[in-house]
């Protein structure tokens, strides 16, 4: 699996980062799939402003439903295409792999909900205040854990014609 972070999406997220300061902040990762061979394109975010102390962060999925919601509405419901990838969340103070708690959560739900073979999560944290830094997991039903490569998303050419 490759998973590139649009730099919308890098840039939403170091803002986050830069006001939670010392606490975990995250939410949800929803991509764009843009093909059958696992590459997928992070297109968005939603943030959850205060679920987080300095060592825990748990999402509250009331907050979230509508941003969800109005996501899937302006992709068309193209379910197919345009998804729900996973959750993120940052370790300000800890490296950018998963703790036992964060393993363990991930892993539970894509044993213990049905509608979901698998998910994404992502761990973020500011270095000297500027270079964001990434890792990523993929978890999935009756499989260990598995690192994501993770890419910058090259911006988009110009193209320009010439008469």
């Amino acid at each position: 699996m490759q998973i590139a972070l649009a730099s919308s999406v890098r840039r939403k997220i170091c803002r986050e980062l830069s006001q939670s300061g010392r606490r975990e902040t995250g939410g949800l990762l929803l991509a764009e799939q843009l093909d059958d061979e696992g590459r997928f394109r992070v297109v968005d975010v939603t943030v959850d402003p205060r679920g987080g102390e300095s060592t825990y962060f748990e999402r509250r999925p009331e907050l979230h439903t509508q941003a969800l919601e109005a996501f899937f509405e302006k992709h068309s419901n193209d379910f197919g295409r345009f998804n729900y990838l996973g959750e993120w969340h940052s370790h300000p103070s800890f490296p950018v792999t998963p703790s036992m708690t964060d393993v363990t959560t991930m892993q539970a739900m894509v044993e213990d909900v049905g509608n979901i073979d698998f998910s994404v999560l992502m761990i973020v944290r500011l270095r000297m205040f500027v270079m964001l830094q990434v890792g990523a997991n993929l978890f999935m039903r009756g499989r260990a854990p598995q690192p994501v490569e993770m890419i910058n998303d090259p911006a988009p050419r110009i193209r320009r014609k010439f008469i």
